[in-house]
C-alpha cells in the first residue's frame, strides 16, 4: 500500500515555490489516491493535470497498482487548513457549530487558534425609536466548529 506521507511529501516537493497548496491527500486501502490542491490566487485543471504526471512520474505502478485522483478545492467546499481561512479574509462565510448554531458574516481574521466572524445585528438602543445596525467579532476557536465555507450570492 502507498504511504499517505510519502503522498504528501510529493505533492508539497511538486508545488514547492508556487502559490499553490495541499488541502488534503488520502489513500485508501485499495490504493486509491485522491489529492485535493488550493491556490491563493487562481487554480486551472492544467495545475491539476500537471501535479497528477509529476505524481505518476514520482509513483512507480509495476511496484504497486493504484488509482490518482487529482482536483481542487471546490469553491462550496468547507475550509480545512488554515491558508483557506486566510485567503478567504474579507469574504462572506457560513460557519456551522458542532452544538447546532449556524451564524454568517464577513471573515476578519484567523490564525492557529481561532478565527473571527464580523456580523451585522439590528438592535435598538435604549431610548431610541428606531433599530440601528452595529457590527460585532465574534472569536470561534477550531475546535467547536463543525465546518465553515464561502456563501456564494447571486445578485
Amino acid at each position: 500500500m502507498i504511504d499517505v506521507n510519502t503522498v504528501r511529501q510529493l505533492v508539497e516537493e511538486a508545488l514547492q515555490g508556487s502559490d499553490k497548496y495541499l488541502v488534503e491527500a488520502t489513500v485508501s486501502k485499495d490504493n486509491q489516491i485522491i489529492v485535493e490542491i488550493d491556490s491563493d490566487s487562481s487554480l486551472s485543471i492544467d495545475d491539476c493535470s500537471e501535479l497528477s504526471q509529476f505524481l505518476e512520474k514520482k509513483l512507480d505502478r509495476d511496484v504497486e497498482d493504484y488509482e490518482l485522483e487529482v482536483g481542487s478545492a471546490g469553491i462550496t467546499s468547507p475550509f480545512r487548513v488554515l491558508r483557506q481561512y486566510q485567503k478567504n479574509i474579507g469574504n462572506e462565510v457560513e460557519v456551522m457549530l458542532k452544538e447546532g448554531g449556524k451564524s454568517t458574516g464577513i471573515l476578519s481574521r484567523a490564525d492557529e487558534n481561532e478565527f473571527e466572524l464580523t456580523v451585522k445585528k439590528q438592535v435598538k438602543p435604549e431610548g431610541a425609536k428606531k433599530k440601528i445596525t452595529v457590527e460585532e467579532n465574534i472569536p470561534f476557536t477550531y475546535d467547536k466548529i463543525r465546518y465553515i465555507k464561502n456563501v456564494i450570492r447571486f445578485k
